[in-house]
């Protein structure tokens, strides 16, 4: 047999230069709000110096245009392809920020590899991403936060339930789109949700929250540099807490919470960013209920929203945000010039008539597959006023 010659096309450089990593193929729980953080992700690489080196396997995005990035790997974002790259490339460092969870989770290979990950470190991320490590850090805070506990088999589960007391929310750390996230309201749902998740995430830490019925849900994205903070965002939620905030309509700026609340929000959104020394973005979500603010979760990371709020506004927040990450620049040598007249809303877009067999009830996990924008004048806006309208439905539920 003839000897067989493996050929490498992908001759590295001798400049400078990054990788981001891409969110891989558009799915439910994650579209292509992420793509638009890659591609200007990229943009404020190439404006800082460096070369742009993009991994990504999705081919109907832009992130994956021939002339996008520098250099393009087409390969699917999982550890075993990206580690040849990173051999290769011999990169400054690499950027997960912006691609999602799905980036987001390869943050803990890349730091065992010693690979340095621009931006947020990666403990600190783990501390956002680990439920039980952030209560721990909202409790020195003194941040309200729900009642939890954590548990790694059933009946450790039924003991926390009753110690936080029920409704409780059943979730894992690391996954997307609230994936196998349970609400339940007593011990036999409690024993399904956890059989369930520990079959498809065997080893996953279960965290067990308890969970804020009927209560109103809002969220904030916003840049640290390590001195200087920007809220880019205060989004309230139309559908109450316990729909995933994928699936919610949300409104900016906000129009039915008060002054108080949404200062509580900004100082609480503060003290996360500075005890978790992020450098770059972070999105915290809030449960608002008779008039007191907790956080429910905080995503270091560019989250779905990120995208809205730039386009909304009008500000190259990714751009900003890329170079802040990179230390190439502080949050206090640009500009924010809001231009928003009125309110927008996020709407989820969701492909039910293409799985007409799936249950088309909204909760925790997420089955929207996108986002849309509608620009509204005033709340008397009757797409408004009809939405409000149906928030009722939930809450009689």
């Amino acid at each position: 047999m003839a000897n067989t010659v493996l050929h490498n096309e992908s001759i590295p450089s001798k400049r400078k230069k990054i990788i981001v990593l891409g969110s891989g193929p558009n799915r439910i729980g994650q579209g292509i709000e992420f793509d638009y953080c890659c591609v200007h992700g990229l943009l404020a690489i190439k404006e800082c110096g460096y070369e742009a080196i993009m991994v990504n396997c999705n081919p109907e995005t832009v992130s994956t245009d021939f002339d996008m990035a520098d250099k393009l790997y087409f390969e699917p974002v999982y550890w075993e392809h990206l580690w040849e790259i990173i051999e290769l490339e011999q990169p400054d460092g690499v950027i997960v920020q912006l691609g999602g969870q799905t980036a987001l989770k390869l943050a803990k290979r890349l730091h065992e590899k010693g690979i340095p990950i621009i931006g947020t470190s990666f403990d600190n991320m783990d501390i956002a991403e680990d439920r039980g490590r952030f209560s721990d850090l909202l409790k020195e805070l003194d941040i309200p936060y729900p009642k939890y506990g954590t548990a790694y088999i059933t009946d450790d589960a039924m003991e926390v339930a009753k110690q936080v007391g029920f409704p409780v929310l059943v979730r894992p750390s690391y996954v997307l789109g609230g994936q196998r996230m349970r609400i339940v309201i007593n011990d036999e749902e409690l024993e399904k949700a956890v059989l369930s998740l520990l079959k498809h995430l065997p080893g996953n830490k279960i965290l067990i929250d308890h969970f804020l019925d009927r209560c109103q849900e809002a969220e904030i994205d916003a840049i640290f540099d390590g001195e200087n903070f920007h809220i880019m965002g205060v989004m309230e939620h139309i559908e109450p807490a316990g729909i995933h905030s994928g699936d919610s309509h949300a409104v900016l700026p906000e129009f039915n919470l008060t002054p108080l609340i949404v200062t509580t929000m900004k100082e609480y959104a503060k003290k996360i960013a500075k005890a978790l020394s992020i450098k770059g973005l972070i999105n915290i979500q809030f449960a608002i209920k008779d008039g007191k603010v907790y956080v429910i979760e905080a995503n270091p990371r560019a989250s779905r929203t990120t995208p809205f709020i730039a386009k909304a506004y009008q500000i190259p927040y990714l751009n900003i945000a890329t170079k802040v990450m990179m230390g190439e620049n502080k949050l206090t040598d640009f500009t924010f010039e809001k231009k928003l007249e009125g309110y927008a809303i996020k709407e989820p877009v969701f492909s039910f008539n293409k799985f007409p067999n799936v249950n088309k009830e909204l909760g925790p996990e997420m089955k929207s597959t996108g986002e849309a924008i509608r620009f509204i004048k005033n709340l008397r806006d009757p797409y408004f006023r009809q939405l409000y309208k149906d928030r009722s439905m939930y809450l009689s539920k």
